[in-house]
C-alpha cells in the first residue's frame, strides 16, 4: 500500500441526457486535476444524468464512453471513476467504473436499485461486489442507493481500505446522505468517499453536492460545500488506517453475512 492517495471530488452538474457534451466538459474537469491527483471521482451516471431513457441513452462497452475514459487516464495520469449506463446482452445496467493510467479496468452493477424513480423497472441488478486494487490500497466501488444497505457493505476482514459511492443524491434527503457517509466508515473501519452532483435535473430534481471523504474514525476529511460546482482534493494516509485497526479491532468480532439471491 502507498503511503498516500489523493483524491480528487469532482462535484459538478449533468447537462441531461447529452453523452458528448457531458464527455468533453468532464475531459476539461480531468485536465485541470493531471498532476495533482491519483484518482478522480465522478458523479454516477456523469455522462447522461439519472435518466430512465436507457433504450436511448445507453451505451455499449465498445462505444464511445470507456474508451474515453481509458484516453483520460493515460492523458492525464490519473485514475478514473464513476458510472454510466451501459447495454450488455441485452439488459441495462447503472454500472461503475474504474479505470487506471496502467490500463486496469474493474467493473461494478449497481445492486440496489431506486424503485422510486423506477430505476428496477428500467435497469438490471448487479450481483457481485467489485474491489479495485490500485496504487497497494483496496478500493470498494458502490452506487447511490446501495449507500443505504449496510450488509452489502461489510468490510469483512478489512478486504478492503477505501469504500466510494458515485450518486445522483437529491437535496431532499440531504441529511440522510451525510449520515449513511459517516457511518459506512465508523463500521467498516474504512475511509469513505461519496461524490454527488450538483444542479437540476431534467426532471427538476434538485442536488445539492456535498461531496465528502470520511476517515476510519469517522472524521471529515474534506467537504466539497453545498449547491458548488468544485473540485475538491483529499490526501489520506496509510498510518491512519493501520493505527485505528491495530488499537480497536473491532472487525475481528464483526458478523459476517450471506448474501441470498
Amino acid at each position: 500500500m502507498a503511503d498516500t492517495l489523493r483524491i480528487s471530488m469532482i462535484q459538478s452538474h449533468i447537462i441531461w441526457e447529452d453523452r458528448d457534451e457531458n464527455l468533453g466538459y468532464y475531459g476539461e474537469l480531468l485536465r485541470r486535476v493531471s498532476g495533482k491527483t491519483d484518482l478522480a471521482v465522478l458523479p454516477e451516471t456523469f455522462s447522461t444524468g439519472f435518466s430512465m431513457n436507457v433504450e436511448k441513452l445507453a451505451d455499449t462497452m465498445d462505444g464511445v464512453t470507456i474508451p474515453t475514459i481509458k484516453g483520460w487516464a493515460v492523458k492525464y495520469k490519473l485514475a478514473v471513476t464513476g458510472s454510466f449506463i451501459v447495454k450488455e446482452a441485452g439488459k441495462y445496467y447503472n454500472r461503475a467504473f474504474f479505470i487506471t493510467p496502467e490500463g486496469d479496468e474493474y467493473y461494478y452493477d449497481k445492486r440496489h436499485l431506486f424503485r422510486m424513480a423506477d430505476e428496477d423497472a428500467h435497469y438490471s441488478a448487479g450481483t457481485k461486489n467489485t474491489i479495485v486494487s490500485y496504487k497497494g490500497w483496496n478500493i470498494c466501488l458502490q452506487v447511490c442507493y446501495d449507500l443505504r444497505f449496510p450488509v452489502w457493505s461489510r468490510n469483512v476482514d478489512n478486504a478492503y481500505d477505501l469504500l466510494i459511492y458515485v450518486a445522483n443524491w437529491p437535496e431532499a434527503r440531504k441529511r440522510v446522505w451525510k449520515t449513511l457517509l459517516q457511518a459506512r466508515a465508523l463500521e467498516n473501519m474504512a475511509f469513505v468517499c461519496g461524490v454527488n452532483r450538483v444542479g437540476i435535473d431534467g426532471k427538476g430534481f434538485v442536488y445539492k453536492g456535498d461531496s465528502m471523504v470520511f476517515s476510519p474514525k469517522g472524521k471529515k476529511l474534506a467537504d466539497a460545500g453545498k449547491r458548488e460546482e468544485i473540485t475538491r482534493t483529499c490526501t489520506i494516509e496509510k498510518e491512519d488506517l493501520i493505527k485505528i485497526r491495530e488499537k480497536f479491532p473491532a472487525w475481528k468480532d464483526a458478523d459476517r453475512f450471506e448474501i441470498v439471491e
